[in-house]
């Protein structure tokens, strides 16, 4: 995203003590409808399931079903065993919406088989409009589910790409202090504001997501990832007015694969650097990708001015293909997206061990390659990099202060 205020690092945790008497629903609907039989070891006991109709949910698209689905969260959250909550197919309006443990139960189901449509009045949000938060071995899936932000009303008020100092508005989902999580299957449309950020998340697998926005829309990251250990993303299709996904501060060992990107700003590092206390993002693996008519491919951005420092280190980013991409391959240590940016001081953030591998197709401007450093770039590495510029003169690439090693074939040339 092109101005990422810091709404994810701080958390008000206002999670209600969940009630242990775990009720069972009164309608169950049939397991077998919801994921086969082959799914589960054989011989274990099959989950108890409760479908949210059951606590008042409409799902007809007016009433508002707020209160009602997180009755249901709450009822399976506090039953024990192996639990599925059923959001069965129809539209739920509902506002702010909370979904959080810690669960008596050993694992909890997600299972969204309607839409769940977002109320357009501001003044009811906060930083967030649905949250899945302190829970182990949460699973959310889709059959046919659809997660509708209804951002178009909103994005009018987005003041962020221009002011430091812009009300943030509410991100779709947001993942939080979860454990051992599983996101499969799911649709999420029209975010006010990212689509899905992932906060003090550990050991979390995504695929088969399909996320979209407007190209035009303001600060729609499709994943933002924050804070996190151990993300792996597969399978995803993101077309979006921002970053398909951004990586921010405090990340580790995170592995993106078969994701295809386009419209949108591309996969980035960063923002980093921006806030005092950011921690440093490390063991990054992206592979497999497809950036279409983006504004960047792979780009690491950090920030001038750093209060304090941090680390950028180890990543691979390999076998991607570019289609008429701005910027396919770019580190920008001068990243500032206002309109009068003060140059002072170098970026904090030290970056090394960063690896461009089997990286083609075109470039619609003719830096195809751009490094641009703060402090020497260290154990920086270019393999058979082949990037083409259809307009006059070819592509080329612009290095400052970075130290690079080119191996294989490079087009463009590499810097003098």
């Amino acid at each position: 995203m092109e101005a990422r205020p810091r709404l994810l690092l701080v958390v008000v945790v206002a999670a209600a003590i969940v009630s242990l008497c775990g009720a069972v629903a009164a309608e169950n609907v049939t397991v077998a409808q919801l994921v086969p039989m082959s799914s589960y070891y054989h011989g274990a006991p099959a989950p108890t399931t409760f479908n949210a109709k059951n606590y008042g949910a409409k799902g007809n698209g007016v009433n508002d079903d707020t209160k009602p689905l997180m009755a249901a969260w709450k009822a399976a959250c506090g039953a024990a065993g192996t639990v599925t909550l059923v959001i069965p197919a129809g539209t739920y309006y509902i506002g702010p919406t909370q979904f959080h443990g810690p669960c008596k139960c050993a694992a909890i189901t997600f299972m969204l088989q309607g839409t769940l449509k977002a109320a357009t009045d501001l003044k009811r949000f906060g930083n967030d409009w649905i949250e899945f938060g302190w829970v182990n071995h949460l699973t959310v899936a889709g059959q046919n589910g659809i997660i509708d932000g209804q951002g178009a009303a909103s994005w009018p008020f987005n003041k962020c790409p221009i002011r430091k100092d812009c009300k943030v508005l509410p991100t779709s989902v947001l993942f939080v202090n979860n454990q051992n999580t599983v996101v499969k299957d799911i649709q999420s449309v029209n975010s006010k504001f990212f689509h899905i950020a992932l906060l003090n998340t550990n050991n979390i697998r995504m695929s088969n997501l399909r996320i979209n926005a407007p190209g035009n829309s303001p600060n729609t990251d499709g994943i933002h990832i924050e804070r996190c250990n151990g993300v792996f993303i597969a399978d995803t299709k993101i077309s979006t007015g921002d970053d398909c996904i951004s990586i921010g501060q405090g990340n580790d060992n995170v592995d993106i694969s078969r994701v295809h990107c386009g419209p949108g700003h591309g996969m980035s590092v960063g923002s980093l650097g921006r806030y005092v206390g950011e921690g440093d993002v490390t063991r990054i693996h992206v592979r497999d990708m497809t950036f279409d008519g983006t504004m960047n491919g792979v780009r690491i951005k950090t920030w001038e001015n750093s209060p304090t420092k941090s680390l950028a280190a180890h990543m691979v980013f390999e076998n991607m293909v570019m289609k008429d991409v701005q910027n396919p391959i770019i580190i920008d240590q001068k990243y500032c997206p206002y309109y009068n940016c003060e140059h002072k001081y170098v970026s904090g953030v030290t970056i090394k061990d960063i690896q461009f591998k089997n990286i083609k197709g075109t470039a619609s401007l003719p830096v195809a390659v751009m490094l641009r450093c703060g402090v020497p770039c260290q154990g920086v590495v270019l393999q058979d990099v082949d990037l083409k510029f259809k307009g006059q003169g070819g592509a080329s690439s612009k290095c400052e202060n970075a130290k690079a090693k080119y191996i294989g074939y490079q087009h463009p040339k590499p810097c003098p």
